[in-house]
């Protein structure tokens, strides 16, 4: 079995947002390597800090919502 890590990212960016406090904020309770490659990426400030979580850049803020919507919710009816 071969791992996608980029849905991994994208389900730890999406819960992130779920996570979310003080506008940008979010729980780092994630797998470490997945929060590295967020970061290469430019959706969250360096991980690796004393703080309990992480900073979203504006893209990932945007992004996190979106896959949030489309990983974790149910169409209106």
């Amino acid at each position: 079995m071969e791992i996608d890590r980029d849905k991994i990212d994208d389900a730890v960016l999406a819960l992130l947002w779920l996570t979310l406090h003080d506008e940008r904020r979010a729980w780092k309770g994630f797998d470490w390597d997945a929060l590295e490659r967020l970061h290469a990426r430019g959706l969250i400030a360096d991980p690796v800090n004393k703080a309990k979580s992480v900073i979203l850049t504006d893209e990932g803020l945007r992004q996190s919502e979106e896959l949030f919507r489309a990983l974790f919710t149910r169409p209106r009816s």
